[in-house]
């Protein structure tokens, strides 16, 4: 439906798990990357782990077989269609990274249903390695919310998509992390938020629910996420119906009042 934004975290929304972890652990540097993270911020931790995995002689194709191999619930891709074919814009915002991201979706033959990506920028250099910068480059300046990582915050991004949409279209936020909560307080009344039950930004809305102005609607698994999603979908479109009947039979009855208070014409005096 074209007055509906979908927006969807990634790692653990639509793939089951967390896709820096399942690389790292597919590749065998669990232990290395055990031992850096005390040391330094995520993002930057990726980046490092793809410099040691690079140094070692892990390829690109490495990390692409690893990555088609994420787990996903079977009913997501079909959701994820099913949205797009009931004419929903679907957006993608993750704290993951963009090469990630995009192998997963071009393997589960997905991706041209988003109109937008928005995660950590990363690219292969002339070397072949894999390179992951932060979405808000932190080392020169902050995003300035508490609640979020310092690479990203995710309702500065809601915020800017909100900006950007015309007329009155509702988003649906799908997500699983305490990085969700951010942007699910960014949202308003007539929006919908589906936090992943069980996951922290579930716990985390679940601590004051009143703090959240969008309807909540939980999911726990794929087949939930399917049927939650689409019939929001479905609601959504029924009043928007309802309201654009009702609006044209306000017009129609307006024109019908205003014809039968016309007066009728006076007699011109002889």
């Amino acid at each position: 439906m074209a007055g509906i934004v979908v927006v969807f975290d990634f790692d653990k929304t639509i793939i089951d798990r967390d896709s820096d972890n399942w690389v790292v652990d597919g590749l065998g540097f669990t232990d290395l990357f055990n031992q850096l993270l005390p040391t330094m911020p995520w993002n930057t931790l990726m980046d490092t782990m793809m410099k040691e995995m690079h140094a070692q002689g892990t390829t690109i194709d490495d990390i692409v077989e690893v990555l088609k191999r994420s787990p996903i619930h079977p009913r997501i891709v079909p959701a994820i269609k099913s949205a797009h074919a009931l004419g929903c814009e679907l957006r993608i915002v993750s704290d993951a990274n963009m090469f990630f991201i995009e192998t997963i979706l071009e393997h589960l033959g997905v991706k041209e249903c988003f109109s937008e990506l928005n995660s950590n920028p990363s690219f292969v250099d002339e070397e072949g390695r894999l390179r992951i910068f932060p979405y808000h480059d932190f080392t020169k300046t902050s995003h300035g919310c508490n609640l979020c990582p310092p690479n990203m915050c995710k309702g500065v991004i809601i915020e800017r998509i909100q900006a950007c949409l015309e007329g009155k279209k509702k988003i649906i936020y799908l997500g699983d992390g305490s990085g969700d909560y951010c942007p699910s307080l960014r949202l308003g009344e007539g929006d919908y938020v589906m936090p992943r039950k069980n996951f922290p930004v579930w716990e985390l809305i679940c601590r004051n629910p009143m703090l959240i102005k969008a309807d909540i609607h939980e999911w726990s698994a794929g087949e939930d996420l399917e049927r939650v999603l689409l019939h929001i979908i479905n609601m959504v479109s029924v009043e928007h119906n309802s309201a654009q009947l009702f609006s044209v039979d306000c017009k129609l009855q307006t024109i019908s009042t205003s014809n039968h208070a016309l007066p009728h014409a006076l007699p011109v005096p002889q």
